[in-house]
């Protein structure tokens, strides 16, 4: 295990240290303020400047997170939420939105609100205000490395409706300066069902300002609408806080390098020297990379965001044909590295496999 510049084994660690806690490790606490009260909480510190947040209580997502003392997220004017608040109807999910490094959306519908057919479906699904069950912490040496890892079960299901079980770990390093996420997704049920996902991951000031830029290992990028096309020359490039601002989305096609890996990552090089946080993630099961640009006063957001299918209500995928199914017992496996980049030396690595890979920088 590295700590600092310096090499040491386990032996060597457990020599030094009365408690694995005093190079990192992971504690478990209850949230108690206002909308908050009783959520339960992992706080991850990896002993080497990362720490965040995952919330058992929605979904296994991950609420706060940073580098060195620096925040790296947007977090909604909501803070975390209980799911007791959750509003599914229309634009009521929008109340019970925290952000944070990840929020997920799905698992059998996300996108707009709208009909698909008879049903009401509101915005990005019920995932995220779904509370997990058999959280466990298999926190654990592995050689002379110490692995932080938990893990839980969310059910999304209905009598007489789809049953998918999705079962999430996260795990990341102490001495390390990233995290994994796996997810697999299992059809429960005895027909088919729609299987929607999108990781919602949230950047936010002082990561995203002025100067602060998106590289992506897009194929192709389209605008979500009209407004978003007027903003299309400038999607990967940010600006500061603009009074009366609209959301621009932009939908980004992946494709995979060698090992059918595709990335993004949004960067600031004027921040403590160069800072930023990619995204790796498998090209063939997240396929699209939807990104939220958000410059308004406020609510100043850069979300990239791996999908399964382009971030549309599930009634015009399926006019499209672009609906993704489940079949019964089908098992679907998705990881996901969430990575800092640190200085000028990391960030031009990270860029010139993007450029390598599509030929241009992005």
């Amino acid at each position: 295990m590295r700590i600092g510049s310096q090499e040491y084994t386990q032996a060597e660690i457990l020599r030094r240290a009365g408690n694995v806690a005093q190079i990192g490790g992971t504690r478990h606490c209850v949230l108690t303020e206002g909308r908050a009260n009783g959520i339960s909480a992992v706080d991850f510190d990896t002993g080497a400047g990362l720490r965040f947040t995952v919330l058992p209580d929605r979904g296994m997502d991950v609420a706060g997170a940073t580098f060195n003392g620096t925040n790296l997220v947007y977090l909604t004017p909501n803070g975390e939420v209980h799911a007791a608040y959750y509003e599914p109807q229309g634009l009521g999910w929008l109340r019970t939105f925290f952000g944070g490094l990840l929020t997920t959306c799905g698992l059998t519908y996300f996108g707009a609100a709208g009909k698909d057919g008879d049903e009401e479906l509101g915005l990005h699904g019920r995932y995220a205000t779904t509370p997990a069950r058999r959280v466990c912490d298999l926190s654990r040496w592995t050689a002379d490395e110490y692995l932080l890892e938990v893990t839980g079960v969310v059910e999304e299901s209905a009598l007489f409706g789809h049953r998918l079980r999705l079962t999430r770990t996260i795990s990341a390093q102490v001495g390390g300066k990233s995290l994994r996420i796996h997810d697999t997704v299992v059809n429960t049920g005895y027909r088919a069902s729609p299987f929607t996902i999108l990781y919602h991951i949230n950047f936010g000031f002082p990561l995203l300002d002025a100067g602060a830029r998106v590289l992506v290992s897009a194929v192709q990028s389209t605008p979500h609408d009209a407004r978003s096309a007027a903003g299309q020359d400038e999607m990967l490039r940010f600006s500061a806080p603009v009074p009366g601002y609209q959301e621009q989305n932009f939908t980004h096609g992946m494709g995979g390098d060698a090992e059918g890996s595709a990335h993004a990552a949004l960067i600031n090089p004027e921040l403590r020297g160069g800072l930023g946080v990619y995204i790796r993630f498998d090209a063939q099961a997240l396929p699209y990379l939807n990104e939220w640009k958000m410059m308004g006063e406020g609510d100043y957001v850069a979300a990239l965001e791996p999908c399964n299918a382009p971030c549309l209500n599930r009634g015009v995928l399926r006019e499209r044909g672009l609906l993704p199914f489940l079949q019964p017992g089908e098992v679907k496996e998705i990881s996901l590295e969430i990575r800092v980049l640190e200085g000028e030396t990391e960030i031009a690595a990270f860029e010139a496999q993007v450029v390598a890979f599509t030929g241009v920088p992005r």
